[in-house]
């Protein structure tokens, strides 16, 4: 995905094969977290991200889009968190 796609303040879903993830841009950098939220089927890319906490659109579950940390209820369980570089004026996420 180009970096230049993610505008600061924005999320965006991607689907790579069976993975389905969700891209952040937080103060100009990009994070990358699993896109279904941990409590039930909600996609977090259609949730509300302010600074750097996604909401669920579902239940209201929040998560830290940087450490993947759950941050109250009804979501218990840490997001995956994949490392991501820019380089080129593209983002690669390390799936490994």
């Amino acid at each position: 995905m180009p970096a230049g796609e993610l505008p600061e303040g924005a999320v965006r879903g991607i689907d790579i094969g069976d993975l389905q993830l969700a891209a952040f841009n937080v103060a100009g950098a990009i994070h990358v977290t699993d896109n279904v939220c941990t409590h039930a089927y909600a996609l977090l890319s259609e949730g509300f991200l302010e600074d750097n906490v996604i909401e669920c659109p579902l239940h209201g579950g929040q998560f830290d889009v940087v450490t993947g940390k759950a941050l109250c209820d009804p979501a218990e369980c840490d997001l995956k968190v994949y490392p991501v570089r820019v380089e080129g004026g593209q983002v690669w996420v390390d799936l490994s």
